[in-house]
């Protein structure tokens, strides 16, 4: 029940964002927004909003403190200055980027530099050129310029020894149910540290457009194929619409 209850107010929160008036930059605020809470906590709320708003804002970086996991970045849009929080990232000052979304909080303690910011808002990436958000523009936020996008087509993908196929995964999950199994596939997209972890999304050419999510610690390049191992869970709602009915979890490189 309790669950449940948890359910339906994040729904809440992201119908209130999405319906915001569109004159105004459309942000969720935090239920524990005046509450002070550490930078290494704060970045599970990202997922809540991560989806919810299409707005996309483009500012210029002023300053750049960056932490062992995290980059606080003021930046000004349209003549105000404010701070954003983003998995760490190498950024340049004075260059301009764009970001969709956005979690308001109050009062955001950063234990790193001691202090206390009186509103950030965490956000789950950056980009570079405008529109961005899918994986392409995610591996353009990723890069300094000049280098060549990973292959993000998917072939026909042998999985290593021991490994399954996905599809075979898929078709028979009940049977996988708990265990842990090894997959063979293609980073086909990132969310880099949702939830204190990367969510990567993998294909192998087994069946039409089947995915499987998988959560990790390891840092996978888009376009890399790696072999994952890790635990297969099913019917997993973490919330705010993130339902998976198969999905991979706590995966190491094998």
């Amino acid at each position: 029940m309790k669950m449940q209850n948890l359910n339906f107010i994040c729904a809440i929160l992201i119908v209130l964002g999405m319906v915001a008036c569109d004159s105004k930059p459309r942000v969720i605020e935090s239920s524990q927004a005046n509450a002070k809470v550490n930078s290494d906590a704060a970045f599970s709320d990202v997922a809540i909003v991560k989806d919810a708003n299409t707005e996309e804002h483009k500012v210029v970086v002023e300053e750049a403190l960056n932490t062992e996991k995290y980059s606080y970045l003021k930046v000004s849009e349209k003549g105000e200055e404010f701070w954003i929080a983003i998995p760490k990232k190498e950024v340049k000052i004075g260059e301009t980027y764009y970001y969709k979304g956005g979690l308001l909080k109050k009062n955001f303690t950063s234990r790193e530099y001691n202090r206390v910011f009186e509103k950030v808002y965490l956000v789950g990436n950056i980009w570079k050129q405008p529109g961005g958000g899918s994986a392409l523009d995610e591996t353009l936020a990723k890069m300094d310029g000049g280098g060549a996008l990973p292959d993000l087509k998917v072939g026909k993908i042998e999985p290593a020894q021991g490994a399954i196929k996905i599809s075979e995964l898929v078709a028979q999950k009940k049977k996988y149910e708990g265990k842990v199994v090894k997959v063979t596939g293609k980073c086909v997209k990132v969310n880099p540290m949702i939830m204190h972890r990367n969510w990567v999304h993998l294909q192998d050419g087994s069946g039409k457009d089947l995915d499987l999510t998988v959560t990790t610690t390891e840092n996978i390049a888009l376009g890399e194929v790696v072999t994952l191992e890790g635990t297969i869970a099913l019917d997993k709602d973490f919330g705010a619409g993130y339902f998976y009915d198969i999905i991979m979890e706590g995966a190491v490189l094998k």
